[in-house]
């Protein structure tokens, strides 16, 4: 995964369980920054919208919107290209979350 909100740590990167169903989509996340977070949506065709909430390791919380576009990459696996911003800040951030096989 990488991110223009935060650095990435390569020994412990945000994890993302996604479930979809009638093209709602919802999951949760856990990873070097967040302690737990959640996350629901809908898909339609290769697009994905979600809100999200999660608690911070270093105390607090945080909540937003984004908005991913579904790919595949040459070794098969899906990638999700992601414009988000958190609430109360209008910043447009970038992530790149990547399927594990």
């Amino acid at each position: 995964m990488s991110s223009t909100a935060s650095a990435v740590n390569p020994d412990s990167p945000t994890r993302f369980q996604y479930w979809e169903a009638d093209e709602v989509v919802w999951g949760e996340y856990t990873g070097d920054t967040v302690t737990h977070g959640r996350f629901v949506g809908t898909r339609d065709g290769d697009q994905v919208s979600i809100a999200y909430a999660h608690a911070l390791k270093a105390g607090g919380k945080a909540g937003g919107q984004s908005s991913s576009r579904i790919e595949t990459g040459d070794d098969g696996l899906l990638r999700l290209v992601e414009e988000f911003s958190f609430d109360g800040d209008d910043t447009l951030h970038v992530s790149v979350c990547t399927e594990v096989s």
